[in-house]
């Protein structure tokens, strides 16, 4: 499921600290060695290093990346730098910023993570910002979103595979009355897609479809022009076909007049390491080309080769 690719032999952490010094060492960073590094190892790996690093020479490894990269390369090192815990609680202050707000990418966070990931970036975020992720969210969104996007962030979700289908069937009745009732930020609605566990809410899906004839999401396109109606339908996606959700982010990222390299970059690096081998099978499934050709045929230098590096282009 993941594409992240280690070397046969992983060096220690105190070697591969050595190895990044050289690399920032002289007048010219040495890109290619940062790559060969860090793209290479996975998080208890890459935290490691840099326990290490402060050890060694007392600063942050982060610190010192942030200095000696620039651009979308430097975004991508640093993102894929981070702990998962923390990185999800940047990339969510990042999307309660008035300039770089982005509801898609909390409903990401939200969605995609299991319980305890989840949970692990909120703590993070506490830690880190001195707040809640829920106050921010709370405080940043408004109206529909606000009143979905709180419940989904704070919700800690079971994580068996065990399914009642009497309430599957019941709960897709109830989608289904809300849909036509064109009750989209209904409590009950959004309830069951706060609380209902992953396996849970594919068997609504599953029984929405049997009894309706119609994908929720279908029904849900009832205004195309209507954002919230997007929304929904995106979140619904994310939380029972998160590879589907993602197939899309990365082709409307790539194939837009000028690449989206905040939405490409935070779509690989946050799923290298837990499902990007079949989100790239849906994209080549989906657009007829590999994730790798089309990665290669849209980006360049140093961006690039850590893209596809994580991507599992190419040898560890």
């Amino acid at each position: 499921m993941a594409t992240l690719k280690l070397p046969s032999t992983i060096p220690s952490p105190s070697e591969d600290c050595e190895q990044l010094q050289k690399a920032f060492a002289g007048w010219g960073t040495n890109e290619a060695l940062i790559i060969q590094i860090l793209a290479h190892r996975d998080g208890a790996q890459r935290k490691k290093i840099r326990e290490t690093y402060y050890q060694t020479h007392g600063e942050d490894l982060l610190k010192d990346l942030d200095s000696e990269l620039s651009s979308d390369f430097q975004h991508a090192v640093l993102l894929w730098t981070l702990e998962p815990a923390e990185r999800d609680a940047y990339l969510a202050n990042e999307a309660t910023k008035r300039l770089t707000a982005s509801n898609w990418v909390i409903m990401e966070i939200a969605c995609t993570r299991s319980s305890h990931q989840l949970l692990c970036a909120r703590q993070a975020y506490h830690a880190k910002y001195k707040k809640s992720m829920e106050e921010d969210v709370a405080h940043n969104t408004s109206g529909d979103y606000r009143k979905l996007l709180v419940p989904l962030v704070s919700a800690y979700r079971y994580e068996g595979d065990e399914v009642n289908m009497t309430l599957a069937k019941s709960e897709a009745k109830t989608f289904h009355q809300k849909i036509c009732d064109k009750a989209y930020n209904d409590d009950e609605l959004i309830r069951i897609l706060a609380t209902r566990s992953k396996a849970q809410l594919n068997a609504t899906v599953n029984q929405y479809n049997n009894q309706f004839g119609n994908a929720i999401t279908k029904d849900l396109k009832a205004d195309p022009e209507d954002e919230y109606l997007k929304f929904l339908r995106s979140t619904i996606k994310c939380l029972t076909a998160p590879e589907k959700y993602y197939e899309k982010l990365l082709r409307l990222a790539i194939n837009k007049l000028g690449t989206d390299e905040r939405a490409l970059t935070r779509v690989v690096v946050t799923r290298a390491e837990v499902d990007l081998q079949r989100i790239a099978e849906e994209y080549q499934k989906r657009n007829s080309v590999t994730l790798v050709h089309a990665i290669a045929g849209d980006t360049s230098g140093d961006y690039e080769k850590m893209l596809l590096a994580l991507v599992g282009h190419g040898d560890a």
